[in-house]
């Protein structure tokens, strides 16, 4: 009997298919805070004795000098590290500006460090964002992006989260003619750990309008961004 060879390349997905993609984000994951005032929290005490909890699990002694204070400063810092989770990603962009004399073009703003932190692993991963956006008689304050991109960073994320969630919080709340957003970062989950690729970088892309329509439009963002300048 003749074995059935099955192919390897992957059929055209049907109508069906395409119709059961998952939505768009909710806007409600990026128009508000995501911990609510009232929400449920451990106390203070008791994130402490779960960091010493994991001190004594990798085989150290907790009362030794060194690491008396360790559960408190680690809790202090992920008060700074995750910080994000309590500021509203709306209100940064809710100011604009009317006076652009009639500015028709995208608006970028490139190289906008950040770290943020691996949801899978806890382990930071850092770079660059750039972002571009067409605006509508109105624009946003440059450093606007910047906190925006430091407010998403700021909680545990995967780097396409992170910029599907810049792009869909500006085109929400600007509602500009396009948006672009690229980020560049290197991961120490994969860096420091695991295969220990150092220097190994991921590049992620969201377009939406005009940049998601044009290519004409995403290849002169990706120009402007790569620069020769740089």
């Amino acid at each position: 009997m003749d074995a059935a060879i099955k192919s390897i390349r992957p059929s055209k997905p049907s109508d069906k298919q395409l119709e059961s993609r998952p939505a768009e984000l909710d806007p409600a994951e990026f128009l508000a805070a995501a911990v609510r005032a009232d929400q449920p929290r451990p106390a203070r005490a008791e994130a402490e004795a779960a960091v010493k909890t994991l001190l004594a699990y990798i085989g150290e002694n907790t009362e030794r000098e060194g690491l008396l204070d360790t559960p408190r400063r680690v809790v202090e810092a992920f008060d700074e590290l995750y910080q994000g989770y309590h500021q509203c990603p709306a209100e940064v962009l809710d100011r604009t500006f009317g006076e652009t004399a009639g500015y028709d073009d995208f608006v970028l703003v490139r190289d906008i460090e950040f770290t943020s932190q691996c949801e899978h692993h806890m382990m930071p991963f850092y770079g660059k964002a750039h972002i571009a956006y067409t605006p509508v008689e109105r624009v946003v304050g440059l450093s606007k992006l910047a906190r925006l991109t430091d407010i998403f960073a700021r909680r545990l994320q995967t780097q396409e989260h992170l910029t599907a969630q810049i792009a869909a919080a500006i085109d929400e709340i600007l509602k500009p003619r396009g948006v672009a957003v690229l980020i560049e970062a290197e991961h120490t989950c994969m860096s420091v750990r695991g295969v220990a690729k150092h220097g190994a970088s991921t590049f992620t892309s969201r377009y939406t309008g005009m940049f998601r329509d044009n290519p004409a439009e995403q290849a002169r963002f990706l120009s402007m961004v790569r620069g020769m300048t740089r």
